[in-house]
């Protein structure tokens, strides 16, 4: 009797002793699934290491990489403020470390691949136009506004002691921080051998000092022979919500790629060609394509600023100035190593889920990814950059729907380029599938960029059109994607028509409209996007970069 009560309280403190453990168990896992979810949102960017070879570069060039990266970080610091403001206060206010390294990804406590929703419940809705103006701001009154400065690049609105908008400029707000990355940069230039990137970056340093940047952008425009290349300053506007014009600080380090730039090369001299094939009525296509622009491939190996926040650009077409444009076009800059990390990474695996099995052999990085991405940064120069009646440029006149309706028509007529090449008999091995089946990829890769983002956008219009026009098809049973050739050829070049006259028109309400109805993400797009998001194929990258990982 006694030995079997024993057995019965060893039994129940056995059962106690697990129901402890379960409990412990249970609230370890709750407190893990809380850091897992945020830790999956982390996850959702791939690191990459940016590296390269430099060994073909000398001591000085090694010494001039190291400024420009401390120019990039300035940069950097910038972007912080275009962004948020005060980078360290927000960033102390944060304890959870999944959730301040997400914060770092997205530059504030918004998530940039998802419309911009906040992650971290203290926070609201960001404001439309980041810190370049007013929180308080509207659209009346800044029409009402009487200064021609504000609708500068290069200028924040504020409010004086009465309440009232004044202009500041950059490179008075920022003075401290401007007048450091010019000295560094002016010092730069005593390290750089070609003369004409030694002139661009003393001409660069100037234009930070003083926001006049049209100097700069055009020596940059006469480098040919430079191997190092720098993207800097305030450069692009699509963190500027509320009107499209603010720039945003960036800084990118570029090493060329002779092999890859001489095999492309060639194509900058049939842009004329390819500006007067658009399928548009003449009156929007008469401005004339420039062939002094040039096209080059590059490792990337700095990002700090805006290029670096949230998803990560794998091109560059550039400068944005269509004064610019219109005296020497633009320069068209290939991402190399970005570019196959990506589509490593994530096309691959996305084609894999999405993209019907008979159609996987045309997901190809050079003959396809490749070759979309560049012909994107082509299209950008071609079609028209001002109203057809020659009022204003189309920037002006689109105002913030400009950016999602031009990376639209970058894509699209990209797209419709390569397909003019190859009539031109310029890819005569060429089959245009590879174009076609991993655009199609590329689109389901770029809407999960999020609606906040032009490029996102921009991706859903073209998806849904594309769709509506049975340019592609989706199998109901196996939940996979195919293209029609013929089909998709001819929507492709309706859509070029379509966009560039919307521009052409300067018809704000035309893009308003089309964004507005078509730039969401529908439910059944939604499911397929869920089903990338379960396999654990992550959004984009995120970099681990400097100096010692260059071995400088």
């Amino acid at each position: 009797m006694k030995t079997k009560i024993s057995y019965i309280m060893i039994l129940m403190a056995i059962t106690v002793l697990f129901a402890a453990c379960d409990n412990a168990a249970n609230k370890n896992e709750e407190e893990q699934q809380e850091l897992t979810e945020m830790q999956k949102l982390v996850n959702n960017y791939a690191e990459v290491e940016l590296s390269a070879d430099l060994s073909h570069l000398n001591a000085n060039q090694k010494e001039l990489l190291k400024k420009l990266i401390e120019v990039a970080d300035i940069m950097e610091e910038l972007f912080w403020k275009d962004a948020i403001g005060d980078k360290e206060t927000f960033l102390a206010g944060i304890e959870d470390e999944s959730a301040k390294q997400y914060a770092m990804i997205n530059y504030g406590p918004w998530d940039r691949l998802n419309g911009n929703e906040p992650f971290i419940e203290e926070f609201g809705p960001k404001p439309a136009g980041a810190n370049y103006y007013p929180q308080d701001i509207t659209a009346e009154e800044f029409d009402a506004f009487n200064d021609p400065n504000k609708n500068s690049w290069y200028t924040l609105l504020r409010r004086n002691e009465e309440g009232n908008l004044v202009c500041v400029w950059y490179h008075e707000e920022y003075a401290e921080e401007i007048e450091r990355a010019a000295i560094l940069l002016e010092e730069a230039a005593e390290l750089a051998e070609d003369p004409g990137f030694k002139n661009y970056l003393q001409l660069r340093a100037t234009a930070l000092r003083t926001d006049e940047y049209l100097a700069s952008d055009l020596a940059w425009m006469d480098m040919k022979d430079n191997m190092i290349d720098f993207v800097v300053g305030p450069i692009e506007s699509y963190e500027d919500g509320f009107k499209g014009i603010k720039a945003a600080h960036s800084g990118q380090i570029l090493v060329k790629d002779l092999v890859w730039s001489k095999n492309i090369e060639h194509f900058n001299q049939v842009l004329p060609d390819l500006q007067s094939g658009l399928p548009v009525a003449d009156e929007y296509k008469k401005e004339d394509a420039s062939t002094s622009g040039d096209m080059n491939v590059y490792y990337v190996i700095y990002y700090g600023g805006d290029c670096n926040a949230g998803s990560k650009n794998i091109a560059i077409n550039l400068p944005n100035d269509p004064r610019v444009h219109s005296e020497k076009g633009s320069r068209k800059l290939q991402l190399k190593n970005a570019m196959q990390a990506k589509f490593d990474k994530i096309l691959v695996p996305i084609a894999d889920l999405l993209i019907e099995e008979s159609q996987l052999k045309h997901i190809k990085f050079e003959d396809g990814f490749f070759q979309n991405v560049m012909f994107h940064e082509v299209a950008h120069g071609l079609g028209v950059k001002y109203t057809i009646d020659g009022s204003m440029s189309v920037r002006e006149a689109l105002e913030e729907y400009y950016s999602p309706i031009e990376e639209a028509k970058a894509d699209i007529a990209g797209l419709y380029m390569v397909t003019q090449l190859y009539e031109m008999g310029e890819f005569p091995q060429k089959d245009l599938m590879d174009n076609y089946v991993t655009f199609l990829a590329g689109i389901f890769r770029s809407v999960r960029f999020g609606v906040a983002s032009s490029h996102g956008k921009a991706n859903m219009l073209e998806f849904y059109y594309l769709q509506e026009k049975g340019a592609f098809t989706r199998n109901e049973e196996t939940g996979k994607y195919s293209v029609n050739f013929e089909v998709m050829k001819q929507a492709v070049a309706d859509l070029v028509n379509e966009i560039i006259v919307i521009q052409g028109d300067g018809n704000k309400e035309a893009a308003k409209q089309w964004i507005d109805t078509k730039s969401s993400v529908g439910e059944e797009l939604q499911k397929d996007l869920d089903r990338i998001a379960e396999a654990g194929i992550p959004k984009d990258i995120v970099f681990k970069q400097g100096a010692d990982v260059l071995g400088l």
